[in-house]
């Protein structure tokens, strides 16, 4: 009997919590993905056409540059990224003058909204007004299409990103440098050890489960990414710059396919998830020991 009633303790615990996750998030998931299977332009009977919506986006050359682009600026903020928030945050675990205003700097943009982001940096990226090309212009060189081009877009919206969100990530790492055991540093430092060795034997391991985190959230970030690019570009010139979100957007409420655009829904989930997943396998894979 306390067996049971504990047991039933433990569910009227978790219940409100499975309750909300089923209403809010497993309903919604399960309710696109049956709607990805139909044809439905916002009135009348939604048409069940199966398979139809992957075929189409198999064979629709915008999806495939949306893809291409969101790939381009996942790898470019993770390599940029990563290695820069961490080398932040070590920089900042220092005690410096002036410290905790050089946090407060670097985390502020994290705390911007994205659409301002957005338009921050349209005032400097644009091709035509855009400050940049401006102080460019002025020691002589020719205008760049940072933002509109074929390019260069990927990699100027992943530059913003990167902005809006070395902060966020620096922040993590700085908490994660804190927790690390002092005692370790000392030993490791009384036993000859320099500032690199401590760094690539005792501190980067010691962080991997911090470095594991911070790389799903950006990860998880760079897929949701819909603001930058629709204040940026707004996905053109003809989709040439969309991402998977952006040119979701587009074909859902611009377009009104909604069987569509939930297809596409359903591919980003399954792209962001794969990945994700992938990356933790290949985390835990190097650290299990030989």
């Amino acid at each position: 009997m306390i067996w049971v009633s504990s047991r039933w303790k433990i569910l009227l615990m978790v219940a409100p919590a499975l309750i909300v996750f089923t209403a809010f998030v497993i309903y919604p998931v399960l309710y696109s993905l049956g709607f990805s299977f139909t044809k439905f332009q916002g009135f009348g009977a939604p048409e069940w056409i199966g398979l139809d919506n992957y075929v189409a986006l198999a064979a629709d050359p915008f999806f495939w540059q949306s893809l291409q682009n969101t790939i381009v600026i996942l790898v470019v903020s993770l390599v940029v990224l990563i290695p820069a928030s961490f080398a932040l945050a070590l920089l900042l675990r220092r005690r410096v003058t002036g410290g905790g205003a050089m946090r407060a700097l670097v985390f502020g943009p994290a705390i911007i909204a994205p659409i301002l982001v957005g338009l921050i940096w349209v005032f400097i990226l644009d091709p035509k007004i855009g400050l940049l090309n401006r102080v460019l212009g002025f020691f002589g060189f020719a205008p760049v299409q940072w933002i509109g081009g074929d390019t260069l877009t990927p990699y100027s919206v992943a530059l913003v990103f990167i902005w809006s969100s070395i902060g966020f990530a620096m922040t993590i790492f700085y908490a994660g440098l804190q927790l690390l055991p002092a005692d370790v540093m000392e030993a490791s430092a009384l036993d000859g050890a320099t500032g690199w060795q401590q760094l690539r034997h005792i501190t980067v391991p010691m962080m991997r489960e911090t470095f594991a985190i911070v790389t799903i959230l950006m990860i998880t970030n760079v897929f949701k990414i819909f603001e930058l690019v629709y204040m940026l570009t707004g996905g053109g010139p003809v989709h040439r710059s969309e991402t998977l979100v952006s040119y979701m957007y587009f074909v859902t409420f611009t377009n009104q396919q909604y069987g569509y655009g939930m297809a596409l829904a359903v591919i980003i989930t399954i792209l962001g998830a794969v990945v994700s997943v992938g990356y933790l396998a290949l985390a835990r894979g190097r650290k299990q020991p030989a």
